[in-house]
């Protein structure tokens, strides 16, 4: 599922089912915009223990009235993966002050001194996963790749085991990490990393049309265009929503024949 937001829209889209080919179909006619009443609609499906991939580097490309309606709703226990966990004030540090997240996978968590407190008293599980590999998980997600070897990490904890996840009371390793598969490819060792996908992910885009197609806004691209494929269901923050066919071609980074049955919601 997808989402946009500017002022207020959205727009929600659910990918083609696995068992479904497009090769074996007409696509035309799948794609079904309707207008949802708020941002509280737009992510009313998603449930306690979700995993959410969340866009953004940094503090730029973060879909921040989807974070915020999460942080205001009842949910808890998600697990976010993102680049960052935001700061104390912004991104991710809301839900962390809101306890809404039980684990965090993301690649720096500096900044946010909440974030290290809930992490060191055994409150959050966090999961440290390399940048490069953290974005290449999640393209293989989205491309239907379950695993891949890196040499990132080979050699190290992430490769070996015993990164603590969760701390215990006592302030020993409750959870820790498991070693992981490698193998020689020539004259170099590598890691096998698998792909990760979510139930729900959020994400920023500059510009949507109201067929779904979407375009990113220079750097904003980051961590979004890559999750916006990676889960069962994308909502898409958007600055601007267009009538089908003005956005150039060339500037659309992910194109409604990936989606199957979207929603647009406009507050």
């Amino acid at each position: 599922m997808i989402s946009l937001l500017r002022s207020g829209y959205i727009l929600g889209s659910q990918l083609l089912p696995r068992s479904v080919s497009s090769r074996s179909l007409s696509l035309s006619g799948l794609c079904r915009v309707e207008l949802c009443g708020s941002v509280e609609e737009a992510i009313r499906d998603i449930k306690d223990g979700d995993r959410l991939l969340v866009g953004g580097f940094g503090l730029c490309g973060i879909p921040e009235n989807l974070i915020q309606a999460i942080a205001d709703s009842e949910l808890t226990d998600l697990t976010c993966v993102s680049n960052n966990a935001g700061t104390d004030k912004y991104g991710l540090g809301i839900l962390l002050n809101a306890r809404k997240i039980k684990r965090m996978m993301s690649s720096y968590v500096g900044e946010n001194k909440e974030f290290q407190r809930q992490y060191l008293d055994g409150e959050l599980e966090v999961e440290l996963i390399p940048q490069g590999t953290l974005a290449e998980r999640i393209r293989a997600g989205g491309a239907g790749i379950p695993a891949f070897y890196t040499p990132t990490a080979y050699g190290t904890l992430i490769h070996k085991g015993g990164v603590p996840l969760k701390f215990g009371k006592t302030g020993e390793p409750e959870i820790s990490s498991t070693p992981k598969e490698s193998r020689r490819f020539g004259e170099r060792d590598y890691v096998l990393e698998t792909s990760l996908r979510g139930n729900f992910s959020l994400i920023k885009a500059w510009k949507a049309d109201h067929k779904g197609n979407l375009a990113y806004r220079m750097s904003a691209r980051n961590f979004n265009a890559p999750m916006a494929k990676s889960s069962d269901v994308t909502i898409v923050e958007v600055e601007e929503l267009v009538e089908a066919g003005d956005l150039p071609p060339g500037q659309v980074c992910r194109f409604y024949i990936l989606i199957y049955h979207p929603f647009h919601r406009l507050d």
